[in-house]
């Protein structure tokens, strides 16, 4: 005979629901350690200040940063690095690219940028330099020093001006790969 009942029943809980909601949980946790990492090495933006990129970066582009590279590489020629100008940290970053390396002697002569006496040869069109800077008797990088200069050669404060100078690699933030803006700039950096 089958009536009311007022004992409570005893569920059963099957120990793979708890592995698989364990499982689950592990999973999701793992997914936000990852994207928080890509987010912090990969996805750093900065908004690019002024003229001295253009054209290949404009004043008001965002631009993402990758900070890992150069824990595993050193900075090569024509990279984009984003700086703190003399590691001061009240300064806004820059964004330059890099013409010499240590060790480099950095010439500017007639406009144009020797490096250890040689002509240098870029990718990236640039125009023939009005002032030499610091740069006209020849500039020689220490051991971690970097000399630098903005795309837009007439229209940039770079290693030429004291004021910059040689960018040392511990106030190297990371390398500058590609300009998230909407628009014709969007995409991947030369």
């Amino acid at each position: 005979m089958r009536g009311l009942s007022f004992r409570r029943r005893k569920k059963k809980i099957s120990l793979t629901v708890i592995q698989k909601a364990a499982l689950w949980v592990g999973e999701v946790i793992l997914a936000f350690a990852i994207g928080c990492m890509l987010a912090w090495f990969f996805g750093f933006t900065l908004t690019n200040v002024g003229q001295s990129m253009e054209p290949v970066i404009y004043s008001g582009d965002r631009v993402l940063v990758n900070r890992l590279i150069y824990e595993f590489k050193t900075p090569d020629y024509g990279d984009l690095i984003v700086f703190k100008p003399n590691g001061n940290e009240n300064a806004h970053y820059h964004i330059k690219r890099v013409v010499g390396k240590p060790g480099d002697t950095v010439t500017i002569e007639s406009g144009r940028v020797f490096i250890n006496g040689e002509v240098l040869v870029e990718e990236v069109q640039t125009d023939s330099m009005e002032d030499a800077g610091l740069a006209e008797e020849g500039v020689t990088l220490g051991e971690d020093e970097y000399f630098v200069l903005g795309d837009n050669r007439n229209n940039s404060e770079d290693s030429r001006s004291a004021d910059i100078g040689n960018v040392n690699q511990k106030d190297i933030l990371g390398k500058a790969w590609f300009v998230i803006s909407p628009g014709e700039h969007f995409g991947f950096l030369k």
